[in-house]
């Protein structure tokens, strides 16, 4: 289910939904975002982050990518996230369009998704490229999902070497880890190295089974880590009818909790600014709102925590390429 068809269970002004048609919503007035210190990196986020994947990732779509890129900016999202492997290289190429001009206002992160350090650099000097800068505010381990890829990444010659060569020669500020799939590993890979960042998956959904915010969320706290949350609509599949219908539910329960900023791909400026409004008028759910949206995803758990591990007799599940949004 893509980003647009999740929008079939919210619910808009005749007015928005005009301009959603059209491919732009209301326009909305730039200050207002609220700001999240990014762990100790020094960078504050807005609490809304624009995504690299959606229609940013797809071949073809150059100037609706750079449209959104560029709105975004506009309207004060200053943490941009993408990765090598999203469409093998298309979502760094549309931001590169960007950021050759607008690169000084913006916190940029990527991501290396091969476990050794010589294809790890290999990669980062391809995104550096398609980037067009000469460095990264942040580098990322992309999905960490297992212990094998632990044993990888810091055996010798594997990826973590290339993460401190990367920033020892000023090519990339911070590192950082990524994952969506077991909290678990993720938590022994944080134990292993004082990454700067973690990218998490956090939804209403979350508590029911391998929950990352009742494991991994408060040691990464603890460790004053830059938390940001992805899988927030789980690829759409956390909309249902009974369910959760709203995209302002999804991302105001996760903006409640104590994380630096949230990343959501999008399709068209229309979604953007929808979220970004959730974002400026962002007003802290209560602990009972927060209990009754979880509690609303009880009976689909496994669709709306698709990209976590399987649980024992289950099929297969979780490995989407990459895919963070």
């Amino acid at each position: 289910m893509t980003e647009l068809t999740r929008r079939e269970f919210v619910k808009v002004s005749t007015a928005g939904a005009a301009a959603m048609a059209l491919g732009s919503a209301v326009p909305l007035a730039a200050p207002g975002m609220p700001e999240r210190p990014l762990g100790r990196t020094g960078h504050k986020a807005r609490l809304f982050s624009l995504g690299g994947q959606a229609v940013i990732e797809k071949p073809g779509t150059q100037d609706v990518s750079v449209a959104i890129v560029n709105r975004a900016i506009d309207l004060g999202v200053n943490y941009l996230d993408t990765a090598a492997g999203y469409g093998r290289g298309i979502s760094e190429t549309y931001y590169g369009e960007v950021l050759k001009t607008r690169r000084k206002e913006v916190f940029l992160a990527s991501k290396t998704r091969d476990r050794t350090r010589d294809g790890s650099l290999k990669i980062l000097d391809e995104s550096l490229k398609r980037l067009q800068t000469d460095h990264l505010d942040l580098w990322q381990l992309h999905n960490v999902m297992r212990d094998e890829d632990l044993d990888q990444i810091f055996a010798k010659g594997g990826a973590i070497e290339a993460l401190q060569q990367a920033r020892d020669q000023k090519m990339v500020r911070f590192l950082g880890i990524t994952g969506h799939y077991d909290p678990d590993v993720l938590i022994r890979g944080i134990e292993r190295f004082p990454f700067d960042t973690i990218l998490m998956a956090l939804n209403p959904a979350d508590k029911h089974r391998l929950s990352f915010i009742d494991t991994l969320l408060p040691l990464a706290n603890k460790k004053q880590m830059g938390v940001i949350a992805m899988k927030i609509p789980a690829r759409g599949r956390l909309f249902k009818e009974g369910g959760i219908t709203s995209m302002r539910d999804a991302l105001s329960y996760v903006m409640t909790l104590p994380v630096s900023t949230v990343i959501v791909g999008v399709d068209n400026v229309a979604q953007l600014e929808e979220n970004i409004s959730v974002a400026r008028d962002f007003k802290p759910m209560s602990t009972a709102d927060m209990a009754r949206l979880e509690q609303l995803t009880a009976s689909y758990v496994s669709d709306a925590s698709w990209f976590k591990k399987p649980a024992a007799g289950a099929g297969p599940a979780g490995d989407d390429q990459g895919m963070d949004h």
